[in-house]
Parts: structure tokens; C-alpha cells; sequence
């Protein structure tokens, strides 16, 4: 298989030496940032700097061990110095003047996760939030990681599965909290009066009886730090009524630099002496070149180096346009692959051969006996429903800045991602170095969705800049992204139940069918409802096309088609949908507090609008119940579905940023609908059939619906919001649509040809 390697008309998302900020004044380089950062950290007297460390009871905070911590912070430390052993954890500093700096340990995608952490930690403080700087942290996971759980020891800084804010919640509090105490401590000794006189406001301790004030930046002039900080329990924390941040919508850290184009994103990084880098990947995934024209590549002008790598040709160059023109005048070689041959049309339709086989596959949830249920049910259901894979589709397109020094022991390296602590591993790995001598600088990222949780663009940056001992930026286009991209996997959903005499739904059984392992199991469960005999199973297919998280993982197609079939035998019943779920929610008080709440805002019940119907889903993601309900109409002669409003309520514990959220859930609902009526990726023999936006359909402005967004009021901890909204758009169309025509979807995304078939069937 031999290929010319040239790309259609493709969106580059370029930079160039000659790429200025609007302003015309040149943008701050990141090492400068860095050293400014830490010129900032030892000025004015001092200061407090607070670490704060994890512990076998959570996070704490602690008073610097050595005058060098600061630097350690920053990466400036030695290995195996003192300061670089200190377990440390999110720095709190305290300038004389009033500034607090907050580190922020998560990546910042847009979702606005470098507001809501400090927000925690600054609430509990009491930190005036006008006088609060916010950077992003250093990539140390033993330092900076989080917990699944919440709470203790953690060691992920993956921002990824709405972790963020629910992962640090309770530690940043307990934190903020004794720095707080710390700085009420020494106000009562210099004072000479008992600490439980003091009280704070933002940024300042008061003393009622006397009616005296004092700054935090005041107190940072003399304030000690004990050795041992006191202890803070959470019967100590602040009452949610009593909450100034917390719950109170403030302005996004990120949003003025994204606006006047001082956000350092990978591409924008200028390092002195960088090169350009380019790579051809092969059309099958994980094929590899066997050959190419590399003495005619090497000659072309600009041309400083070609790497070849295991899927694709590499290509290093003076400037971007040599590095591109390079790449086109490439003719490849490319060996086999597993993929060779492969059509996914073809296969998903195979699907239900699998998914009829008498062996059983692997049990993911079973209870009761569920043979007998179905056995001695009056009515029993069936149905199978599909899903295409689905392209990430993030707005920025990959791509990364790495410097390997001269003798390869080494690395400096720029980019976005959601996991930069699993990148920095990556990134030592390939040069066979210890983590330590990769410093790794994170930039904001356009967008990530899953896809960024990996590093393969991270590493070939490295892989190039080895190859020439210099600084390269890689660069991929859309096209690059979208081919040789890692996608939500295609599958098979068959689901049965049966209804037994006395009109309860008694049995339940779903096998899903896919290439991609667990990615398959998310959000298949039922937990949320009251179905006594249950058997779920997976069953593995392997084609050798790259398969990965995406927005809300298996919960959008797993939950299109659980909410689907719930419809379905209301319907066959003839129940209200609504009521059904009510029943099947008996024993979870706040899934019919959602699921009431959405219908008071959908006015269920009441007849839409002619020519309209209403869909409703429930759901459950990363701890938060939602429920929503969909309003379509349809063109019957072209197959176009229109959504015109979507209602959502949500119940996600404490709100810690209500207008944020309720971005974050009309973004999951955007990305929802997206899938369920555009989103499809499709392989021939092979090869990925689509190569941009023009044949590969994402939800435009002019399909956007009225969206409302409610929370249900809670003093529980936060849960997740990043992607419920995501599985429960699919089915509350695909059910309106049935509510509206009486035939259901079984096939998302419901593209026109799709439609016109179920109307016609």
C-alpha cells in the first residue's frame, strides 16, 4: 500500500515566529512567566507561605521546611535536595501588600476549573477573592493529586470524568480552613486577646469589641507558622449559609486572557531556535512505514531532519510551510495492519450475530434470577439499538512544544493536556530518563473531551526534538486529528425486560457489544432503579481501530438506549413515561425529586405547541442525578429533527459556581445533541471517511434549542456536572420523536436517511 502523502484543504491552526499578542507587544515567554511568578512569591518582607500536604486524614496545611521550598515549588530544586523530598501540595502565599496566590492543580479546558478550586480554598480562608491571583500548578502528581474519593491521599492530576472539583472539594476546604486558623492565632497574640473574640472578613480579622482590623496582608508582616498547624475537623468548616464564594457565581479566572489572547495555549509558545514539526501517520491505524522517499524529503528546502516513527514519517523543518510542503512530497510505503480491511458499517451490522451467540459474555451487574423472571412474565420486550463511533471534535486540533537537551538525558516541554503528570511519565519514559529531568510547563487547552487524557502528541513532539537536538513545535491539523484520532467506540445495545402480572417491571437484561472494553461499561448500570432481576454483560470485538474516553464515556449510548427502552414499555403499557420512571425511582427520593422538577419546568403534561412532541430521560454521571425533557418537531419530507427546547434539572450537591455549572450542563446537553443527530465516523476498508467539518456534521448555532438549566438546592457534596448533561439529550429526543410519530430510533446519530427509514418502516 503506497500513498502520496497530501491532505485536502485543511484547517492548520498554525503559528509562526512573526505571530504577535493583538497589543503588538510581545507575549511573555513561559520561562519568564515562571521566573516572574517566583519573583512575585519572595517579595515584599516575606510573606506566609502555606503548603499544604496530603496526609493519611487528608490535605493539610504546613509552614515551608527549608528556604528553599519556594523554589523546589517552582521546579529550581535539585533532585534528592531537601526541598525536592518535601511532599509538597497546593501553595497558599500571603504577600505583606494583601495578594494571596493560589495554585491550581487541575487543567483548565474552558470547563472553568481554575476559578472553582481556588474558590474553595479562598471561601474557607475567607481570602478577599479581589486580591487573589490564581497560576497553574507544577506537575507533581505525590503533590498536587487528587483523590477518586475525595478525600486522603491521592495521586492523579487527571482532569478528566467531572473529577475536579469533586475530587478536592473537602481537602481545599479543610486547608483554607487552618490557614485561616493560622492567621487568627497570631492576630489574637499580638492583640493580647482570646482568639474566639476574633472573627474574619474578606481578606481582614476583626475585633468586634475593641472595633479593631487588621489585614491579612498586615498579619503576614509578623505572623509565625507553628510547626504543627491546629487541626480542623469538618464539624468546624463553614455553614453553607454562611458561604461568600461558594455558591455565588464570580468572575472566571481564564476568561479576560482567552479574550484579549494573552492565554498561552501550546501553539502560541515561541522558544528561541525552534524548529517546525509535521508527521504523515498512516491511513489504518497502527500500520507502519515500510519505506519512503527519504533522500528526496531530506533535500527539500528547509529541511532539517525526518523521524521515522511506528504509525507515520516525521518531518522537522525551518519554518512551518517547508515543514507541510515536506510532508505532501512524501510517498510512503505502509505495511499491514489490523485494521486493513475493516468496515464499520459492515461490523456494527455483525454486531447482533455476537450479541446472539450462546455463550454468554462477561457479567458486568447480576441479581435475582433473572431466566425465571423472563420466564414467568406476561409481556416481555426487546429491542437492539446502535451507536457510530464519534470523533472528539475539541475546537483546538493537537499539538505540542518539546526541547530535548543536547546530550538526550533531558526535556522541557509545552502543552495542553488533561493529565500532565501522565504525560511528564510519558515523556521520561520515551528518553529512558527519571521524571525528575522532564519539566513540564501546562498550557490552556481548547477543548479536551477525553482525547487529551492521552499523550501520543505529547511524546512525538519529544520524539522530533530528540531527532534534531533542538526545540520543535508539532504541529497537527484537523485532518491529522480527525483520522488518526482515538474515538468513542461503536456498539451494539440489546436489551429485553419483562412485565409481570401485576404490571411491574420485573426482569432486565442488556449486553452490549464493541470494540473498547471498559469504555463500553460506563453508565450501563440501572442502580437508581427498582428492578429486582438484572443480568448486564459485555461482549469484546477487536478491529485495530484506536478506541478512548470520551465526554461522559459509554453513558451517552448506554443511556440512549436504557432511557429508550424505558419509553418503550411505557409506552407498550401504556403508562405516562414520567410516571413509570416515578415508579421505578421508588426507592430513591432524590431521582423523583430530579425527575418532578424537570416536569414542573416542562409543564408535563400540558400539550406542546402543534406539531411538536415531548421526551423525557433520566441519568445518572459521576454522582449527579439528571433528568431532562426534550421538545422536536420534524420535517417529514427531508427527515430533519428540530429540538427547540431542552429542560434539564440536576441534583449535583453543593453548586459550588451556579452560572458555570449550568455552562457546564448546556455544554453536555450541546455535546449530547451533537451526537444524537450529527456525530458519525465512519472506517472503509480501514480508513477513516472523514477528514474535517464539511463530511464529519457537529451541531451548528442554527440547531442550538432554548436550554434551561435548574439545581436542585443541596448541602451535600459536590458531584460531578461536566457530563451528565451529555446521555440524557440522546434519549429525551429520541423519545419525543416516538412521542411524535409513534416510531422509535434505534440508531444514533438520527440522521435524516435514518429518520425517513424508521417513518417508513
Amino acid at each position: 500500500m503506497k500513498t502520496r502523502s497530501q491532505s485536502p484543504p485543511r484547517e492548520t491552526n498554525r503559528s509562526s515566529p512573526d505571530n504577535h499578542p493583538p497589543s503588538g507587544e510581545a507575549r511573555q515567554s513561559p520561562r519568564e512567566a515562571s521566573q516572574s511568578r517566583r519573583s512575585f512569591l519572595k517579595k515584599a518582607g516575606g510573606g506566609l507561605s502555606f503548603v499544604v500536604v496530603f496526609g493519611p486524614a487528608g490535605l493539610a496545611a504546613r509552614r515551608p521546611r527549608t528556604p528553599d521550598t519556594l523554589d523546589a515549588l517552582m521546579g529550581a530544586d535539585p533532585p534528592g535536595s531537601p526541598a525536592a523530598e518535601h511532599p509538597f501540595g497546593a501553595w497558599v502565599r500571603i504577600a505583606t501588600d494583601g495578594q494571596v496566590l493560589i495554585y491550581n492543580p487541575a487543567a483548565e479546558m474552558g470547563q472553568g476549573s481554575m476559578t472553582a478550586l481556588p474558590v474553595i480554598l479562598a471561601e474557607e480562608m475567607d481570602a478577599d477573592w479581589d486580591r487573589v491571583r490564581i497560576e497553574h500548578s507544577p506537575v507533581e502528581p505525590g503533590v498536587y493529586g487528587r483523590s477518586w474519593s475525595g478525600r486522603g491521599r491521592g495521586g492523579s492530576m487527571m482532569t478528566a470524568g467531572s473529577m475536579a472539583v469533586r475530587g478536592y472539594y473537602m481537602n481545599l476546604r479543610l486547608a483554607g480552613a487552618q490557614i485561616r486558623r493560622v492567621l487568627l492565632d497570631n492576630v489574637a497574640r499580638e492583640w493580647g486577646v482570646p482568639v474566639s473574640e476574633l472573627a474574619t472578613e474578606p481578606g481582614v480579622v476583626v475585633h468586634a469589641a475593641s472595633g479593631r482590623r487588621i489585614s491579612y496582608g498586615e498579619v503576614a508582616a509578623f505572623a509565625e507558622i507553628p510547626d504543627e498547624l491546629p487541626e480542623v475537623s469538618e464539624a468546624e468548616l463553614k455553614s453553607p449559609a454562611d458561604f461568600r464564594l461558594i455558591g455565588h457565581s464570580v468572575p472566571r479566572h481564564d476568561v479576560p486572557a482567552k479574550t484579549d489572547g494573552s492565554a498561552v495555549y501550546a501553539l502560541d509558545v515561541q522558544v528561541p531556535g525552534m524548529l517546525y514539526g509535521v508527521i504523515a501517520r498512516a491511513p489504518v491505524h497502527e500500520a507502519g512505514p515500510a519505506s519512503f522517499n527519504e533522500a528526496e524529503v531530506r533535500g527539500r528546502p528547509g529541511v532539517v531532519g525526518t523521524v521515522t516513527l511506528g504509525y507515520g514519517v516525521g518531518v522537522v523543518a525551518e519554518t512551518v510551510e517547508e515543514a507541510f510542503a515536506a510532508r505532501d512530497a512524501m510517498e510512503i510505503e505502509w505495511g499491514a495492519a489490523q485494521a486493513d480491511g475493516f468496515d464499520s458499517v459492515a461490523s456494527l451490522a455483525a454486531y447482533a450475530g455476537i450479541a446472539d451467540g450462546e455463550s454468554q459474555g462477561r457479567p458486568l451487574s447480576e441479581s435475582g434470577d433473572v431466566r425465571a423472571a423472563m420466564d414467568g412474565a406476561t409481556t416481555r420486550y426487546e429491542a437492539d439499538y446502535f451507536n457510530d463511533y464519534v470523533y472528539h471534535a475539541q475546537m483546538e486540533p493537537l499539538g505540542a512544544v518539546a526541547s530535548v537537551n543536547p546530550a538526550g538525558d533531558g526535556a522541557e516541554v509545552w502543552a495542553g493536556t488533561q493529565a500532565p503528570d501522565m504525560a511528564r511519565a510519558a515523556v521520561a519514559r520515551e528518553l529512558g530518563v527519571p521524571v525528575e529531568q522532564v519539566t513540564f510547563h501546562p498550557c490552556y487547552l481548547g477543548g479536551g473531551l477525553g482525547r487529551r487524557t492521552m499523550a501520543d502528541y505529547i511524546v512525538e513532539a519529544v520524539q522530533l526534538s530528540r531527532s534534531v537536538r533542538r526545540p520543535v513545535k508539532l504541529i497537527w491539523t484537523r485532518e491529522d486529528d480527525l483520522q488518526y484520532g482515538a474515538f468513542r467506540p461503536m456498539s451494539l445495545q440489546r436489551l429485553t425486560g419483562g412485565v409481570d402480572a401485576g404490571g411491574n417491571l420485573a426482569a432486565w437484561t442488556h449486553t452490549v457489544v464493541g470494540d473498547g472494553r471498559g469504555l463500553l461499561a460506563s453508565g450501563i448500570g440501572i442502580q437508581y432503579y427498582d428492578i429486582p432481576n438484572q443480568r448486564i454483560e459485555m461482549r469484546t470485538a477487536s478491529h485495530g481501530v484506536r478506541t478512548k474516553h470520551w465526554r461522559a464515556v459509554g453513558h451517552g449510548p448506554n443511556k440512549f438506549a436504557i432511557e429508550s427502552f424505558i419509553d418503550d414499555i411505557a409506552r407498550g403499557e401504556g403508562i405516562d413515561p414520567v410516571e413509570l420512571r416515578r415508579r421505578l425511582l421508588r426507592g430513591s427520593p432524590r431521582g423523583i425529586a430530579v425527575l418532578d422538577l424537570v416536569a414542573e419546568m416542562a409543564d408535563w403534561g400540558r400539550a406542546p405547541p402543534g406539531g411538536r412532541a415531548r421526551g423525557v430521560a433520566f441519568v445518572e454521571r459521576s454522582g449527579t442525578l439528571a433528568a431532562g425533557v426534550a421538545e422536536v418537531s420534524l420535517e417529514e419530507d427531508t427527515g430533519r429533527i428540530r429540538v427547540h427546547r431542552f429542560w434539564c434539572a440536576a441534583d449535583g450537591g453543593v453548586v459550588v459556581q451556579p452560572r458555570n455549572a449550568r455552562a457546564q450542563i448546556e455544554g453536555g446537553i450541546v455535546n449530547g445533541l451533537s451526537t444524537a443527530l450529527f456525530e458519525r465516523l465512519t472506517v472503509r476498508d480501514g480508513r477513516v471517511e472523514q477528514s474535517n467539518f464539511h463530511d464529519y456534521s457537529i451541531l451548528r448555532m442554527s440547531d442550538m434549542p432554548d436550554i434551561e438549566v435548574r439545581f436542585i438546592d443541596s448541602n451535600e457534596a459536590p458531584m460531578g456536572l461536566g457530563e451528565p448533561g451529555v446521555p440524557v439529550a440522546a434519549a429525551a429526543v429520541a423519545n419525543a420523536f416516538a412521542a411524535l410519530t409513534g416510531r422509535p430510533l434505534r440508531h444514533m446519530p438520527f440522521t435524516a436517511d435514518r429518520v425517513l427509514e424508521a417513518l417508513n418502516g
